[in-house]
C-alpha cells in the first residue's frame, strides 16, 4: 500500500512558476515509477509527466515539454513537479500517482493522491 500526499498548489499569474511535491509513505518507494496527472473542470484526467524508479528516465506530455520538470528523491520518498512559464490552460487539479511503469495512462498506476489545485490567472 502506498499513501501519497500532494502539496504546493496555489494561485499564480500566467508566466509564473510553482513547484508541486508529492510525499509517499511506502518503504519501497524507490521501486515505484511515479507520475503526475491533471484534471481540469469538465475534462478527463490527463497525463503530465512520469519518472522511472531510478529517476534516470523522464517523460512529458507535449504541452509541458520545456516548461515542466519532474524529479524524485528516493532518500526522502518524494517526487516533485517544477512548473514554469505557466499558462491559464495549465489550471487543473494535479495528482501524483505510483505504479510499476512510468506510463502515460491511468491504468499504469495503482495508487493516487488526493490532488492539489493549481490555478493560473491570465
Amino acid at each position: 500500500q502506498v499513501h501519497l500526499v500532494e502539496s504546493g498548489g496555489g494561485l499564480v499569474q500566467a508566466g509564473g512558476s510553482l513547484r508541486l511535491s508529492c510525499a509517499a509513505s511506502a518503504r519501497t518507494f524507490s521501486s515505484y515509477a511515479m507520475g503526475w496527472f491533471r484534471q481540469a473542470p469538465g475534462k478527463e484526467r490527463e497525463f503530465v509527466a512520469a519518472i522511472s524508479w531510478s529517476g534516470g528516465k523522464a517523460y512529458y506530455t507535449d504541452s509541458v515539454k520545456g516548461r515542466f520538470t519532474i524529479s524524485r528523491d528516493n532518500a526522502k520518498n518524494t517526487v516533485d513537479l517544477q512548473m514554469g512559464n505557466l499558462k491559464p490552460e495549465d489550471t487543473a487539479v494535479y495528482y501524483c500517482a505510483a505504479g510499476f511503469s512510468p506510463g502515460s495512462t491511468l491504468y499504469d498506476y495503482d495508487y493516487w493522491g488526493q490532488g492539489t489545485q493549481v490555478t493560473v490567472s491570465s
